[in-house]
């Protein structure tokens, strides 16, 4: 795929904390319980010095904070890893998605000074007062709305991503508004993949939130108007009448790789290197009572080696992990071991990802 020295972008989860407990959200069952295999990992600045160097850094175009469990405003070093960055290179573009809910407005007047404006806060906010916190479980409006404006106050690029849903579908319009008044230079109205079940693959039309102590509570469903809803949604069909199944589908589709076009890295909270998060993302999943009965498990086998807390990133970029995945997409099917988060995320006939920005 690429080689250690042609690294251009960081995907740098820094926490599996969060303070959240979004429904659709592998951290928690539903919005329930958390994730029992996870360990609240996460990434000092001390690690981040030693995992990345400041040759490294300089040759990069950018880094970025979001992730599969975490959030990173509730990291204890999330500023000062920021600020290591844009010191040992003025010129990359930083950024990090966030839910808005923590830190006080001191913490984001100086991260908007350290990304200055070769960077951006993506604030995920799904709603307003009375709708935000059905998605957003957990997150309170008047912490997010402060954590905006004091970061918008201080000169901080904003950019806000609102997911539709049937319950916040009437306000899309006042809260692209609102972005307006408020600072934001975009607004991204999102149509949602999430009720495409990378579980089941397949498609869903609603999902039951539960809080902490098992309780339903919101039900999310999908949007009403055709304009705001995921038109990958309407390909599984015609997909399952072409090859039978998605599961033939995953056998046979050619995979055209996201992150080899971005030369992009991720790196999870335990400090392990893989190639994307949608990788990353199936180590955990919370429905297997043995995570490692999931797929990529059968590509990591011993965790220690791709490591680069222990090992260093470019020894973990150099031991053939990389492209034994990359090897993988030209195996027969996904028995004989053809990755299928690969064939589903960046499959060339299907791509909910993608589809959620236009």
């Amino acid at each position: 795929m690429y080689q250690y020295n042609e690294i251009k972008a960081v995907h740098l989860e820094i926490t599996q904390r969060c303070q959240a407990s979004c429904p659709m959200c592998d951290r928690n069952e539903n919005g329930g319980i958390v994730n029992r295999h996870l360990t609240n990992a996460e990434l000092s600045i001390t690690d981040c010095k030693q995992i990345f160097k400041p040759k490294f850094i300089a040759n990069l175009d950018r880094m970025y904070m979001c992730g599969n469990h975490g959030d990173p405003i509730v990291a204890d070093d999330t500023l000062e890893v920021f600020r290591y960055f844009r010191e040992n290179n003025p010129n990359m573009w930083l950024s990090m998605n966030t839910n808005a809910g923590a830190k006080d407005s001191k913490w984001w007047a100086e991260l908007a000074q350290v990304f200055g404006r070769m960077g951006c806060v993506l604030f995920s906010v799904d709603g307003l007062e009375d709708t935000n916190h059905l998605y957003r479980q957990n997150v309170q409006w008047p912490i997010v709305m402060n954590s905006m404006q004091a970061f918008i106050s201080a000169g901080g690029r904003a950019r806000w991503d609102y997911i539709i849903f049937e319950h916040n579908e009437h306000q899309v319009e006042e809260a692209e508004t609102l972005s307006k008044l408020m600072g934001f230079e975009k607004f991204q109205k999102k149509k949602t993949g999430r009720f495409y079940s990378t579980n089941k693959f397949k498609t869903k039309d609603e999902h039951q939130a539960k809080n902490r102590k098992g309780t339903d509570t919101q039900k999310l469903e999908l949007p009403k108007e055709e304009k705001n809803k995921n038109k990958a949604l309407d390909k599984v069909a015609k997909i399952e009448e072409k090859y039978g199944s998605m599961h033939e589908y995953h056998d046979k589709v050619k995979i055209d790789c996201k992150v080899a076009k971005e030369k992009n890295i991720y790196i999870s909270a335990e400090g392990l290197m893989l190639p994307c998060c949608w990788t990353a993302g199936r180590m955990y999943k919370w429905w297997f009572e043995d995570p490692s009965e999931e797929q990529i498990w059968s590509y990591i086998q011993d965790k220690d080696a791709i490591n680069t807390k222990t090992h260093g990133l470019q020894s973990v970029m150099e031991n053939g992990f990389i492209q034994n995945i990359q090897h993988s997409w030209s195996l027969p099917n996904t028995k004989a071991g053809k990755l299928k988060v690969c064939a589903d995320k960046c499959g060339v006939e299907f791509d909910a990802f993608k589809e959620q920005y236009k």
